[in-house]
Protein backbone atom coordinates (compact mmCIF):
# COMPACT_ATOMS: atom_id res chain seq x y z
CA UNK A 1 0.00 0.00 0.00
CA UNK A 2 2.77 2.42 1.01
CA UNK A 3 4.92 1.76 -2.06
CA UNK A 4 2.03 2.12 -4.51
CA UNK A 5 1.10 5.27 -2.63
CA UNK A 6 4.40 6.79 -3.71
CA UNK A 7 4.36 5.84 -7.36
CA UNK A 8 4.61 8.79 -9.81
CA UNK A 9 1.43 7.82 -11.67
CA UNK A 10 -0.61 8.08 -8.48
CA UNK A 11 1.08 11.31 -7.41
CA UNK A 12 0.17 13.05 -10.66
CA UNK A 13 -3.47 12.85 -9.54
CA UNK A 14 -3.02 14.47 -6.12
CA UNK A 15 -5.47 17.27 -5.48
CA UNK A 16 -4.93 19.88 -2.80
CA UNK A 17 -7.82 21.47 -0.97
CA UNK A 18 -7.11 25.15 -0.39
CA UNK A 19 -8.81 28.04 1.34
CA UNK A 20 -8.57 31.23 -0.73
CA UNK A 21 -9.06 34.80 0.49
CA UNK A 22 -11.77 36.03 -1.90
CA UNK A 23 -11.79 39.59 -0.56
CA UNK A 24 -9.70 41.49 1.96
CA UNK A 25 -11.31 41.74 5.38
CA UNK A 26 -13.36 44.80 6.22
CA UNK A 27 -14.16 44.69 9.92
CA UNK A 28 -14.51 41.24 11.45
CA UNK A 29 -13.90 38.34 8.98
CA UNK A 30 -16.95 36.64 7.45
CA UNK A 31 -17.54 33.27 5.77
CA UNK A 32 -17.84 35.13 2.46
CA UNK A 33 -14.16 36.19 2.74
CA UNK A 34 -13.14 32.57 2.12
CA UNK A 35 -13.63 30.03 -0.66
CA UNK A 36 -12.68 26.34 -0.62
CA UNK A 37 -10.99 25.35 -3.88
CA UNK A 38 -9.34 22.28 -5.39
CA UNK A 39 -5.91 22.52 -6.97
CA UNK A 40 -4.30 19.86 -9.16
CA UNK A 41 -0.68 19.38 -8.09
CA UNK A 42 2.15 18.56 -10.50
CA UNK A 43 4.73 15.85 -9.96
CA UNK A 44 7.57 16.99 -7.66
CA UNK A 45 10.64 17.89 -9.73
CA UNK A 46 14.27 17.38 -8.71
CA UNK A 47 14.81 19.04 -5.35
CA UNK A 48 11.10 19.14 -4.57
CA UNK A 49 8.90 17.32 -2.08
CA UNK A 50 5.19 16.60 -1.78
CA UNK A 51 3.77 17.47 1.64
CA UNK A 52 0.56 16.34 3.32
CA UNK A 53 -0.73 18.61 6.09
CA UNK A 54 -1.42 17.06 9.50
CA UNK A 55 -2.02 20.16 11.65
CA UNK A 56 -2.62 23.76 10.64
CA UNK A 57 -2.30 26.88 12.75
CA UNK A 58 -4.71 29.78 13.08
CA UNK A 59 -3.12 32.88 14.62
CA UNK A 60 -4.04 36.52 15.28
CA UNK A 61 -1.28 37.81 12.97
CA UNK A 62 -3.15 36.44 9.95
CA UNK A 63 -5.75 39.20 10.29
CA UNK A 64 -3.43 42.24 9.83
CA UNK A 65 -0.76 40.46 7.76
CA UNK A 66 -3.26 39.25 5.15
CA UNK A 67 -3.79 42.89 4.15
CA UNK A 68 -0.11 43.60 3.55
CA UNK A 69 1.21 40.23 2.39
CA UNK A 70 -1.62 38.86 0.25
CA UNK A 71 -3.63 39.67 -2.84
CA UNK A 72 -7.28 38.73 -3.16
CA UNK A 73 -7.62 35.28 -4.69
CA UNK A 74 -4.48 33.88 -3.03
CA UNK A 75 -4.33 30.96 -0.59
CA UNK A 76 -4.57 32.18 3.02
CA UNK A 77 -1.23 32.57 4.76
CA UNK A 78 -0.32 30.26 7.61
CA UNK A 79 1.93 27.57 9.01
CA UNK A 80 1.40 23.83 9.21
CA UNK A 81 2.99 20.60 10.37
CA UNK A 82 3.20 18.30 7.37
CA UNK A 83 4.51 14.87 6.45
CA UNK A 84 6.75 14.34 3.44
CA UNK A 85 4.94 11.74 1.31
CA UNK A 86 7.10 12.00 -1.82
CA UNK A 87 10.64 13.36 -2.04
CA UNK A 88 13.22 14.29 -4.61
CA UNK A 89 15.17 16.21 -2.00
CA UNK A 90 17.60 14.30 0.28
CA UNK A 91 17.25 16.93 3.03
CA UNK A 92 13.59 15.94 3.48
CA UNK A 93 13.20 12.16 3.07
CA UNK A 94 9.83 10.43 2.79
CA UNK A 95 8.24 10.06 6.21
CA UNK A 96 9.92 13.01 7.90
CA UNK A 97 7.85 15.81 9.42
CA UNK A 98 8.35 19.49 8.77
CA UNK A 99 6.98 22.88 9.77
CA UNK A 100 6.32 25.05 6.75
CA UNK A 101 4.65 28.32 5.80
CA UNK A 102 2.50 26.59 3.21
CA UNK A 103 -0.76 28.41 3.90
CA UNK A 104 -4.22 26.93 4.25
CA UNK A 105 -3.82 23.86 2.04
CA UNK A 106 -3.91 20.09 2.52
CA UNK A 107 -1.06 19.27 0.10
CA UNK A 108 1.91 21.27 -1.14
CA UNK A 109 4.72 20.79 -3.64
CA UNK A 110 7.74 22.57 -2.16
CA UNK A 111 11.37 23.09 -3.15
CA UNK A 112 12.26 23.03 0.55
CA UNK A 113 12.46 26.80 1.00
CA UNK A 114 11.13 27.78 4.42
CA UNK A 115 10.71 24.19 5.58
CA UNK A 116 12.12 23.22 8.98
CA UNK A 117 12.42 19.61 10.13
CA UNK A 118 10.94 18.89 13.54
CA UNK A 119 13.48 18.33 16.30
CA UNK A 120 15.25 15.07 15.48
CA UNK A 121 14.51 13.66 18.93
CA UNK A 122 10.88 14.83 19.08
CA UNK A 123 9.34 12.65 21.82
CA UNK A 124 6.68 10.14 20.75
CA UNK A 125 4.45 11.14 23.65
CA UNK A 126 4.37 14.83 22.61
CA UNK A 127 1.91 15.79 19.88
CA UNK A 128 3.61 17.24 16.80
CA UNK A 129 0.93 19.95 16.83
CA UNK A 130 2.98 21.63 19.58
CA UNK A 131 5.44 22.60 16.84
CA UNK A 132 2.80 25.21 15.95
CA UNK A 133 2.40 26.28 19.58
CA UNK A 134 4.56 26.08 22.68
CA UNK A 135 7.44 24.34 20.85
CA UNK A 136 7.06 26.61 17.83
CA UNK A 137 6.43 30.20 16.81
CA UNK A 138 4.22 31.20 19.78
CA UNK A 139 6.66 29.70 22.28
CA UNK A 140 9.58 31.43 20.58
CA UNK A 141 7.64 34.71 20.57
CA UNK A 142 7.13 34.42 24.32
CA UNK A 143 10.77 33.54 24.96
CA UNK A 144 12.29 36.28 22.80
CA UNK A 145 9.85 38.91 24.04
CA UNK A 146 10.84 38.15 27.63
CA UNK A 147 14.57 37.67 27.14
CA UNK A 148 15.58 39.80 24.16
CA UNK A 149 13.11 42.70 24.43
CA UNK A 150 12.23 42.97 28.12
CA UNK A 151 15.38 41.48 29.64
CA UNK A 152 13.19 40.06 32.41
CA UNK A 153 15.05 39.48 35.68
CA UNK A 154 14.26 37.28 38.69
CA UNK A 155 12.17 39.04 41.29
CA UNK A 156 10.47 41.42 38.85
CA UNK A 157 6.71 41.76 38.34
CA UNK A 158 5.31 41.09 34.87
CA UNK A 159 1.89 41.99 33.46
CA UNK A 160 0.64 40.02 30.45
CA UNK A 161 -2.73 40.41 28.73
CA UNK A 162 -4.46 37.85 26.48
CA UNK A 163 -2.73 35.67 29.05
CA UNK A 164 -4.65 32.45 28.30
CA UNK A 165 -3.81 32.55 24.59
CA UNK A 166 -1.10 30.74 22.65
CA UNK A 167 1.62 33.29 23.44
CA UNK A 168 0.41 34.75 26.74
CA UNK A 169 0.08 31.38 28.49
CA UNK A 170 3.71 30.57 27.64
CA UNK A 171 4.88 34.07 28.61
CA UNK A 172 3.51 33.66 32.12
CA UNK A 173 4.97 30.21 32.61
CA UNK A 174 8.45 31.19 31.41
CA UNK A 175 8.33 34.23 33.70
CA UNK A 176 7.55 31.92 36.64
CA UNK A 177 10.44 29.64 35.63
CA UNK A 178 12.65 32.76 35.81
CA UNK A 179 11.47 33.54 39.35
CA UNK A 180 9.14 36.43 38.61
CA UNK A 181 5.75 37.52 39.91
CA UNK A 182 3.13 37.30 37.14
CA UNK A 183 -0.21 39.06 36.76
CA UNK A 184 -2.42 37.92 33.89
CA UNK A 185 -5.55 39.30 32.25
CA UNK A 186 -7.99 37.23 30.19
CA UNK A 187 -11.58 37.38 28.98
CA UNK A 188 -13.49 34.63 30.81
CA UNK A 189 -13.69 33.00 34.22
CA UNK A 190 -12.65 29.68 32.67
CA UNK A 191 -9.50 31.31 31.36
CA UNK A 192 -8.78 32.86 34.74
CA UNK A 193 -9.03 29.38 36.32
CA UNK A 194 -6.58 28.11 33.67
CA UNK A 195 -4.10 30.87 34.53
CA UNK A 196 -4.30 29.90 38.19
CA UNK A 197 -3.54 26.30 37.20
CA UNK A 198 -0.45 27.56 35.38
CA UNK A 199 0.82 29.25 38.54
CA UNK A 200 0.05 32.90 37.79
CA UNK A 201 0.22 34.89 41.02
CA UNK A 202 -2.80 37.02 40.09
CA UNK A 203 -5.33 36.62 37.29
CA UNK A 204 -8.54 38.45 36.47
CA UNK A 205 -11.33 38.64 33.90
CA UNK A 206 -11.03 42.11 32.37
CA UNK A 207 -14.63 41.89 31.07
CA UNK A 208 -16.17 41.64 34.56
CA UNK A 209 -13.96 43.86 36.74
CA UNK A 210 -15.50 47.16 37.79
CA UNK A 211 -12.32 49.17 37.20
CA UNK A 212 -9.30 47.90 35.25
CA UNK A 213 -7.15 50.56 36.91
CA UNK A 214 -8.15 49.44 40.39
CA UNK A 215 -7.64 45.73 39.73
CA UNK A 216 -4.17 46.41 38.29
CA UNK A 217 -3.26 48.51 41.34
CA UNK A 218 -4.58 45.85 43.73
CA UNK A 219 -2.71 43.05 41.93
CA UNK A 220 0.58 44.94 42.19
CA UNK A 221 0.42 48.10 44.35
CA UNK A 222 4.06 48.98 43.56
CA UNK A 223 3.45 48.80 39.80
CA UNK A 224 4.96 46.64 37.05
CA UNK A 225 8.55 46.26 35.94
CA UNK A 226 7.55 44.67 32.62
CA UNK A 227 4.44 44.50 30.45
CA UNK A 228 4.02 41.92 27.67
CA UNK A 229 1.44 43.61 25.45
CA UNK A 230 -0.81 41.49 23.22
CA UNK A 231 -4.02 43.54 23.19
CA UNK A 232 -3.52 47.29 22.66
CA UNK A 233 -6.42 49.74 22.71
CA UNK A 234 -8.02 50.87 26.00
CA UNK A 235 -6.26 48.16 28.04
CA UNK A 236 -2.90 49.61 27.07
CA UNK A 237 -4.03 53.14 27.96
CA UNK A 238 -4.86 51.98 31.51
CA UNK A 239 -1.87 49.66 31.97
CA UNK A 240 0.96 51.98 30.90
CA UNK A 241 0.42 54.42 33.82
CA UNK A 242 0.78 51.42 36.19
CA UNK A 243 4.38 50.83 35.10
CA UNK A 244 7.26 51.45 37.50
CA UNK A 245 9.90 54.02 36.65
CA UNK A 246 12.20 52.66 33.94
CA UNK A 247 9.62 49.97 33.14
CA UNK A 248 9.85 48.01 29.90
CA UNK A 249 7.02 47.17 27.51
CA UNK A 250 7.24 44.53 24.75
CA UNK A 251 4.59 45.12 22.08
CA UNK A 252 3.80 41.72 20.59
CA UNK A 253 0.22 42.26 19.39
CA UNK A 254 -2.78 44.56 19.34
CA UNK A 255 -5.67 42.16 18.87
CA UNK A 256 -8.26 44.63 20.17
CA UNK A 257 -7.64 46.84 17.10
CA UNK A 258 -7.23 44.30 14.29
CA UNK A 259 -10.86 44.34 13.17
CA UNK A 260 -11.47 48.08 13.49
CA UNK A 261 -12.73 49.81 10.37
CA UNK A 262 -11.93 53.20 11.94
CA UNK A 263 -8.68 53.57 13.92
CA UNK A 264 -9.07 53.99 17.67
CA UNK A 265 -7.84 57.26 19.14
CA UNK A 266 -6.09 58.18 22.42
CA UNK A 267 -5.51 58.72 25.23
CA UNK A 268 -1.88 58.98 24.29
CA UNK A 269 0.90 57.65 26.56
CA UNK A 270 3.73 60.06 25.76
CA UNK A 271 3.80 62.12 28.95
CA UNK A 272 3.59 58.99 31.11
CA UNK A 273 6.45 57.47 29.12
CA UNK A 274 8.53 60.62 29.60
CA UNK A 275 7.84 61.05 33.32
CA UNK A 276 8.44 57.36 34.09
CA UNK A 277 11.23 57.00 31.48
CA UNK A 278 9.64 53.89 30.01
CA UNK A 279 11.02 51.76 27.22
CA UNK A 280 8.47 50.42 24.70
CA UNK A 281 9.53 48.19 21.80
CA UNK A 282 7.60 46.38 19.11
CA UNK A 283 9.02 43.10 17.85
CA UNK A 284 8.52 40.16 15.54
CA UNK A 285 9.80 36.68 16.30
CA UNK A 286 11.74 36.40 13.01
CA UNK A 287 14.39 38.83 14.31
CA UNK A 288 16.04 36.04 16.32
CA UNK A 289 15.55 33.20 13.82
CA UNK A 290 19.23 32.29 14.13
CA UNK A 291 18.57 31.25 17.74
CA UNK A 292 15.58 29.02 16.99
CA UNK A 293 17.27 25.58 17.10
CA UNK A 294 18.70 26.14 20.59
CA UNK A 295 15.55 27.94 21.79
CA UNK A 296 13.24 25.13 20.65
CA UNK A 297 15.37 22.64 22.57
CA UNK A 298 15.02 24.79 25.70
CA UNK A 299 11.24 24.94 25.30
CA UNK A 300 11.05 21.18 24.78
CA UNK A 301 13.21 20.57 27.85
CA UNK A 302 10.83 22.68 29.97
CA UNK A 303 7.92 20.73 28.54
CA UNK A 304 9.57 17.38 29.37
CA UNK A 305 10.42 18.58 32.89
CA UNK A 306 6.76 19.48 33.51
CA UNK A 307 7.52 23.20 33.82
CA UNK A 308 5.54 24.11 30.70
CA UNK A 309 1.90 23.15 30.27
CA UNK A 310 0.66 23.29 26.70
CA UNK A 311 -3.11 23.65 26.28
CA UNK A 312 -4.58 23.33 22.79
CA UNK A 313 -8.01 23.92 21.30
CA UNK A 314 -8.23 21.49 18.40
CA UNK A 315 -10.78 21.86 15.60
CA UNK A 316 -11.26 18.72 13.50
CA UNK A 317 -11.44 19.01 9.74
CA UNK A 318 -9.77 21.20 7.11
CA UNK A 319 -13.20 22.45 6.02
CA UNK A 320 -13.47 24.22 9.40
CA UNK A 321 -10.41 26.46 8.96
CA UNK A 322 -12.40 29.73 8.63
CA UNK A 323 -14.57 28.89 11.64
CA UNK A 324 -11.49 28.09 13.75
CA UNK A 325 -9.83 31.33 12.63
CA UNK A 326 -12.85 33.49 13.44
CA UNK A 327 -13.39 31.70 16.75
CA UNK A 328 -9.78 32.38 17.73
CA UNK A 329 -10.20 36.10 16.92
CA UNK A 330 -13.27 36.12 19.19
CA UNK A 331 -11.26 34.58 22.04
CA UNK A 332 -12.94 31.17 22.03
CA UNK A 333 -9.69 29.26 22.49
CA UNK A 334 -7.75 28.53 25.65
CA UNK A 335 -4.12 28.04 24.68
CA UNK A 336 -3.20 27.40 21.04
CA UNK A 337 -5.87 27.11 18.34
CA UNK A 338 -5.09 24.22 15.99
CA UNK A 339 -6.90 22.57 13.08
CA UNK A 340 -6.35 18.84 12.65
CA UNK A 341 -6.78 17.63 9.08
Amino acid sequence: MESSDRCPKQRAMVQAKTWVLTRHFEGFPKDSNFELKLEQLPEPKDGEVLLEALFLSVDPYMRPFSRVRMKEGEVMIGTQVAKVIQSNNPTFPVGCHVVGRCGWRTHTVSDGTGLTCLLSDWPQDVSMSLALGAIGMPGLTALYGLEEVLGLQAGETLLVNAAAGAVGSIVGQIAKIKGCRVVGSSGSDGKVAFLKELGFDEAFNYKTVGSLEEVLKTASPDGYDCFFENVGGPFSSVAIPQMKEFGRIAVCGSISTYNDTNPQTGPYPHLTMIFKQLKMEGFMVSRWEHKNPESLMRLMAWKREGKLQCREQVTEGFENMPAAFMGMLQGENIGKAIVKV
